[in-house]
């Protein structure tokens, strides 16, 4: 994209955490997976979130088994922390997938705020495709009962994502969605918003190889668009190699600002209004 280099380097302290301004609004991480880190450490990992300007992040479930623990969290920082209950497609092909009603029975907490996340995943292909595709349409549809929206993985599955999605819709009525860490092409991303979903942003977006995200990133509506980070996965610009943690959702942020010519405050306050509007139970928190 003319006149955009590979990332833009925001003021850091010299451990390479993003150092907010004064005036800058707080950010939230709409994805990452807390449970991930060692548990000694992840009162530190909340506090430099907190240090870099990120208010609220949102852990993130990928195993059935996983729900108490991500439920645990939100207990542990229940001014900080929100959560989600789910399976993701590499693991849906580890145990019989549960009903729509027991996906759904799962977010009876009240910081659990969507369900997933759950999607399609060709690139590795760890559980069998057939499997992926119905454990997808069952999160679609206990999203839909519970009445949150869905979070979703997709790569390199782009037309079978949008398939479902529009499938899914005719059967059963509209849902809310969210495409997250958002790799795919142009057309995934506009047919999504076209019908109520929105795209959150990872780390992705600031590589040099990025340059086609950067400019779906430019174009999308502004009242569409989430940041986020997958920590403990895909540290941005200039921390590519290291750990991932939710303090560098700054550093996606103030590129996302820069492509899209906003000012870091306004940014934050735009993604920060999208996911009170997309999780509407975070909103009523």
């Amino acid at each position: 994209m003319a006149g955009l280099g590979p990332a833009i380097s925001p003021p850091c302290y010299q451990d390479g955490r993003a150092k907010p301004g004064h005036d800058e609004a707080m950010l939230i991480d709409s994805h990452c997976h807390l449970d991930y880190f060692a548990e000694a450490e992840i009162d530190e990992v909340v506090t430099r979130a907190r240090d870099a300007g990120v208010a609220r992040m949102v852990t993130i479930g990928t195993r059935l088994a996983q729900a108490a623990a991500v439920k645990a969290l939100c207990d542990r920082f229940p001014d900080t922390v929100w959560g989600t209950v789910g399976i993701h497609p590499h693991n849906a092909g580890e145990l019989p997938l549960p009903s729509v009603e027991e996906l759904a029975a799962l977010a009876d907490h009240p910081r659990i705020i969507g369900i997933g996340e759950s999607g399609l995943d060709y690139h590795y292909d760890t559980s069998p495709r057939d499997v992926q595709a119905e454990g997808f349409r069952r999160h679609i549809r206990a999203a839909r009962i519970a009445g949150l929206p869905i979070v979703i993985h997709a790569r390199q599955a782009d037309d079978d994502i949008l398939a479902i999605l529009r499938d899914e819709r005719t059967r059963g009525g509209d849902f809310d969605f969210l495409l997250h860490c958002f790799s795919s092409g142009r057309d995934l991303a506009e047919k999504a918003v076209e019908i109520g979903g929105y795209v959150s942003f990872s780390g992705i977006l600031t590589f040099p190889r990025s340059p086609e995200i950067r400019e779906i990133a430019r174009d999308l509506p502004e009242d569409r668009i989430l940041v986020e980070t997958d920590a403990p996965y895909l540290a941005p610009v200039p921390l590519r190699g290291k750990r991932c943690e939710p303090a560098h959702v700054a550093h996606t942020a103030r590129v996302l600002a820069e492509v899209r010519g906003l000012d870091p405050a306004r940014l934050a306050a735009v993604t920060t209004a999208n996911f009170h509007r997309l999780f509407r139970r975070a909103a009523a928190a």
